[in-house]
């Protein structure tokens, strides 16, 4: 992590030198205090999702269809590896998002800057998908589906459906794309197309994950959310003018001494 943090403030040096174009100021130590912060809280959470304890079969046996919400209740038993397969291409290109900007002038000007906020929106949804998937037991659809191995279905992996990581990951990288060319090009005419599109990769990504039995429909749209809203609201947190605005990794202990974390809004 000590070597992630250290390329981080390289890149942070870098373009507090070449982004005097940018429509974002950042602080290099807040900036890395951040990523530091999060990438932290992404290690503890995936230390809960690694610790998720399997479903017992007399557990298994007493899950029904009938207890689970009618908006969700029609995805239960849904399986697919082809689409399962299918929906890592968007996941994957989702994480390679920065790569889109290096044609256009202005944003490669101030690439190392733009990298260094699509690591803050991905390690953001990171911090929001470990820690409920980690603390929060969910079985996912396929889970229902009887015709799968009972250690497909009990295994602690399968525990984990709220929220979708690959949705999260997809709209946070599509919405993160969205935003930087809205505040580069702020007069282009076809941005309404550009904002259309991050919804569709999106909503694509829900559907693929559901069709395969990953997530239900719920876990989806929490998971667009929690992306969206990271993809959109970082790099609008660092736009000039408001750098008055802070956000920071937290951490508390309640009277029995066990500890909270998660990201605190300073005005």
């Amino acid at each position: 992590m000590k070597k992630i943090v250290l390329i981080l403030f390289c890149l942070c040096f870098i373009y507090n030198s070449w982004s005097q174009d940018s429509p974002y100021k950042n602080n290099t130590w807040k900036d890395g205090a951040y990523i530091a912060g999060t990438l932290d809280l992404n290690v503890l959470g995936f230390t809960f999702i690694q610790n998720k304890e399997s479903l017992t079969e007399v557990e298994l046996a007493a899950l029904d269809k009938n207890d689970i919400a009618g908006i969700n209740r029609w995805a239960a038993g849904s399986y697919s590896e082809k689409t399962d397969a299918a929906s890592y291409i968007p996941f994957y290109a989702a994480l390679a998002m920065p790569l889109a900007f290096l044609p256009s002038e202005a944003e490669r000007k101030n690439f190392g800057q733009i990298s260094v906020l699509f690591v803050e929106t991905m390690a953001t949804t990171g911090v929001f998908y470990t820690m409920t998937a980690g603390l929060i037991d969910k079985s996912i659809p396929l889970v229902y589906n009887e015709d799968l191995p009972l250690g497909e279905r009990v295994e602690g992996g399968a525990q984990r459906s709220f929220i979708a990581e690959h949705t999260g990951v997809a709209a946070a990288g599509s919405f993160f794309a969205a935003k930087i060319f809205n505040d580069f090009h702020p007069d282009y005419k076809a941005i309404p197309y550009v904002w259309g599109g991050a919804t569709g990769i999106s909503v694509l990504m829900g559907y693929l994950r559901t069709k395969a039995g990953k997530h239900f429909l719920t876990n989806n749209i929490a998971g667009m959310i929690v992306g969206a809203a990271s993809g959109i609201l970082i790099p609008e947190l660092h736009k000039k003018g408001k750098e008055n605005i802070d956000v920071y990794p937290t951490a508390s202990f309640n009277v029995n001494w066990h500890k909270h974390q998660g990201l605190c809004l300073f005005l």
